[in-house]
């Protein structure tokens, strides 16, 4: 079983559909295709592709580069929208709880009042503890002491 998901926040890429009709009204007289209600129902629906097209077809008028580079950032990161999947899941597909994490881990256990690190060592805490609650203590343990068997030989 797969045990990472890559994944774009649902928000984020909900805005950067807003942006790029926002361009659009504003370069073009033409009507939007997409409503917001719409693309938003595509991405959690994983149809990404429905998404691209829409963002695609509005790819005109002055503002034509913007809205280019908002239709290239969901082809970019289209393996990253796998919405319903995720949901089906069970797993958030938003990043607040990543963010949440690394304002209760990071900030206020490495960045407390008398607490001072050095780069290195901060970075070499936490891959320990990532490694101990991801349940992979052993592992670790087992490459750290992997070469001592290959200086005994």
């Amino acid at each position: 079983m797969e045990q990472v998901h890559e994944l774009l926040d649902f928000y984020h890429a909900v805005h950067t559909s807003a942006k790029s009709r926002h361009c659009a009204k504003t370069g073009t007289r033409k009507p939007v295709p997409a409503g917001a209600t719409q693309q938003r129902r595509l991405l959690l629906q994983g149809q990404v592709v429905q998404v691209i097209a829409a963002v695609g077809d509005i790819c005109r008028g002055r503002n034509s580069k913007a809205i280019r580079k908002h239709r290239d950032y969901f082809v970019k990161n289209q393996t990253r929208m796998a919405y319903a999947k995720l949901m089906a899941m069970k797993l958030p597909i938003g990043s607040g709880a990543i963010e949440s994490t690394v304002r209760r881990v990071i900030n206020l256990r490495l960045k407390g009042s008398g607490l001072f690190w050095c780069r290195a060592s901060a970075e070499a805490i936490l891959l320990l503890r990532s490694y101990y609650k991801a349940g992979r203590w052993k592992m670790l343990k087992h490459m750290a002491t992997s070469h001592l068997a290959l200086l005994e030989t």
